[in-house]
């Protein structure tokens, strides 16, 4: 269970990133050091909110693509679920 999806934030209810990646340790520790230009540099999202772990890469690509054509009202909502303080989960990984 390498695969990963997951949520970034900059604040609770604030701008949302869903992403996928093979390494979530290591893309949320470029996220939080902007080690790459774009979105997630760009506003700063830095905190991990929520995420979900898969056996293939299939599903995790499967997964990620359905969290994206959901609202930003159901995103907030699983979020609230699973993470009701909106803590940054980083700290769990390590």
């Amino acid at each position: 269970m390498n695969h990963s999806v997951y949520i970034m934030t900059n604040k609770p209810h604030g701008i949302l990133y869903v992403g996928m990646t093979n390494n979530l340790m290591q893309r949320v520790w470029e996220h939080n050091e902007g080690a790459e230009d774009g979105f997630t540099k760009r506003y700063n999202l830095t905190t991990l909110v929520f995420y979900e772990f898969f056996e293939t890469p299939g599903e995790a690509i499967k997964r990620e693509k359905s969290l994206k054509r959901y609202s930003r009202e159901w995103k907030i909502n699983l979020i609230q679920e699973k993470n009701s303080d909106w803590k940054d989960l980083y700290e769990e990984l390590l």
